[in-house]
């Protein structure tokens, strides 16, 4: 749900003259702007490697739920696949900007006793410790899905489908810790494109993030007026 607001976010914003998607399923997206590039193996991008020169940021959110899933597998999706794609941009894009999604409660310890925590913290560690120009990595709490975006895991649609008309009312009183796909994508491609202060960025400071935006955002429309 984070990479559709992301991707959407990304469209609408006017700075961003073209986004490059990497999938491994054919979305049926389509948009002047945007170059959709299906590729099946996440552990070796060799061979789309001439596609992925000359970009700015990579927004990476890729994930999977836990739940049903062996540590190994899990491991392979969360830290193989992201740490493969950053090698191999990195290797083209040198001066970009790299920023993961993560979730509440990652373990930067790596020694705790919650699987996906570990694999999570272990992701987050490896790419901090990567040379780009600079890392951003966010940890969401729970994720409000909007504009008509849904998850893929059937198990969370009927969630989200039974939880919907609460969540709403839930922000009022948990606005740091229920963030909107549309909140999180602008946030994703704010840290993107012009950082966000720092390096790891918690639930309860999304907002904090999209404040400053839209403070950056007043300050250069006053300037110009």
């Amino acid at each position: 749900m984070a990479g559709q607001g992301a991707l959407r976010e990304c469209l609408r914003d006017p700075e961003v003259e073209q986004v490059v998607s990497v999938i491994r399923a054919p979305t049926g997206a389509t948009h002047e702007k945007l170059r959709e590039i299906v590729h099946k193996n996440f552990l070796d991008f060799t061979p789309i490697e001439n596609q992925l020169t000359g970009l700015n940021a990579c927004l990476y959110c890729l994930g999977v739920t836990s739940t049903g899933t062996t540590e190994e597998n899990y491991t392979r999706i969360t830290y193989e696949f992201t740490i493969a794609a950053a090698t191999t941009l990195l290797k083209l894009n040198p001066g970009m900007s790299f920023v993961f999604l993560s979730a509440t409660g990652a373990d930067s310890t790596e020694r705790g006793g919650t699987m996906w925590a570990r694999v999570k913290g272990k992701t987050e560690n490896a790419l901090l410790a990567m040379p780009f120009r600079s890392v951003y990595v966010f940890r969401p709490a729970m994720i409000q899905p909007l504009d008509g975006i849904q998850s893929k895991t059937s198990s969370y649609r009927i969630i989200y489908g039974l939880t919907a008309p609460f969540l709403s009312a839930a922000r009022h009183f948990w606005p740091n810790y229920i963030s909107t796909t549309q909140e999180l994508g602008k946030a994703l491609l704010a840290a993107g494109k012009r950082g966000t202060g720092r390096c790891v960025v918690e639930a309860k400071q999304i907002r904090e993030v999209l404040q400053s935006l839209s403070q950056r955002i007043s300050e250069i429309s006053v300037a110009r007026e």
